[in-house]
């Protein structure tokens, strides 16, 4: 029996062993760790974003570009300056994400809770866009129309929110159903579109993103739509009847939003998780093939997960204009389409880390502002780390090279299967 035991050939676990373990290759915790999953992957390039964000940030100093003129001389200033700018960068990104210690003096509610507001505010969008695209992606489809469903749940729900009087409870609930139905409309179109005549998503829904920003910009010069005077283009105001409520008091800008997308995020894990309507489109997603073997109803499938997509940008055009606006402008997206894919790819396409990723994006804008007015540093750099988190999730091969990580990928979509799996 032993001596079958110590034969590789006589049994596969330690044939397996062996293969894996080779002589000489790491073991213990550094095996472990060197055999990283995809969440150390994404944690890595996340580190590896801030590492050269903060670089940039010292470049960008005017201190430390005045040292760099004479490095060779005396090369610690330019290290001093460039680190004590890096120091001040993201204790301000921090100070307006999370906690100011100068508001907080105050003694203000207000001063206290201010900066985590001012991150869920800028989460709330997000997360409900990046739970549209991980659930699109999820089905095998691309929903790059993040744009044009979010300014038609916002033009629905701010059309029910300043036209019609209604009592408070009443109109608050309409208006979200009416933005709903505006997103999943223009998502069930571009779905529609694939089923019935195989138009690929990603072209449809880029130009249903223009028809819906013209459609805008024409409302927006409509009396009835427009608010007068007339000589600008803003909607007229939502009504208070139909606006979210405050979840920190008037002071701050945190609004029921919060709740809308946390809801939302507990219905995508539940419908991919234990649904059959889940199931179906976890294997469209997987193999449109085999599912339409297996008897699913593959063209179906497309335009309910497009639908419910659409519905979830159009819940984040309810919260940027029954919550954090109240208004109707050009810009009522404020991006939220785009960035809703960096959301959704950053959280591995589930819903708990689409939350996750929501939430360190929009404290990374909420604390922008903070980092522009307290260090001068252009509030672009924001813009930088951010893409550079989605270059290096989107190359998982070159972060492991650069880690010296063991394991193979097949790029991006090999480690959106990971995190899918999980």
């Amino acid at each position: 029996m032993s001596d079958q035991t110590a034969d590789p050939a006589a049994d596969p676990q330690a044939a397996l062993a062996t293969s894996e373990e080779p002589e000489g290759e790491p073991r213990g915790f550094w095996a472990r760790y060197a055999r990283a999953s995809s969440l150390v992957v994404t944690l890595l390039a996340f580190v590896t974003a801030m590492i050269i964000g903060g670089i940039l940030i010292a470049v960008a100093d005017p201190a430390t570009q005045d040292a760099s003129h004479y490095f060779f001389q005396y090369p610690w200033d330019t290290f001093h300056y460039g680190f004590a700018a890096i120091w001040r960068g993201y204790v301000a990104l921090f100070q307006g994400a999370i906690f100011d210690p100068h508001t907080a003096a105050k003694g203000t509610w207000a001063g206290y809770v201010n900066p985590v507001s001012e991150t869920l505010t800028n989460a709330t969008p997000l997360i409900l866009g990046g739970l549209s695209v991980g659930l699109a992606f999820r089905a095998g489809l691309f929903n790059i129309g993040g744009q044009g469903q979010v300014i038609m749940g916002a033009i629905c729900a701010g059309f029910i929110g300043f036209h019609y009087h209604l009592p408070p409870g009443i109109h608050l609930l309409l208006g979200i159903l009416a933005g709903i139905v505006g997103g999943a409309a223009w998502g069930g179109l571009a779905g529609f579109l694939k089923a019935k005549t195989g138009a690929h998503e990603v072209i449809t829904t880029i130009m249903l993103n223009y028809v819906a920003v013209y459609f805008l910009a024409y409302l927006l010069s409509v009396k009835g739509f427009q608010a007068p005077p007339y000589g600008q283009a803003i909607s007229n105001q939502v009504y208070k009847s139909a606006q979210l409520p405050p979840l920190l008091g008037g002071s701050v800008r945190v609004h029921g939003g919060l709740i809308l997308a946390l809801l939302a995020a507990w219905f995508v894990h539940w419908l991919l998780t234990k649904s059959t309507l889940g199931f179906r489109l976890r294997a469209v997603g997987a193999n449109q093939f085999a599912s339409r073997t297996a008897g699913m109803n593959v063209e179906r499938s497309y335009i309910i997960v497009m639908l419910l997509s659409g519905a979830l940008c159009g819940l984040a055009g309810v919260s940027q204009i029954l919550g954090t606006n109240s208004q109707i402008t050009g810009d009522i997206d404020a991006g939220i389409g785009f960035d809703a894919i960096t959301v959704a790819l950053l959280g591995r396409a589930n819903a708990k880390g689409i939350v996750a990723a929501g939430l360190l994006f929009g404290a990374l804008h909420a604390g922008g502002t903070q980092l522009q007015s307290s260090t001068g540093t252009p509030i672009d750099l924001v813009q930088v780390i951010q893409s550079l988190i989605v270059l290096f999730i989107a190359a998982p091969m070159l972060v492991r090279a650069i880690y010296r990580l063991k394991g193979s990928t097949s790029g991006v979509a090999g480690e959106l299967a990971k995190g899918w799996n999980g």
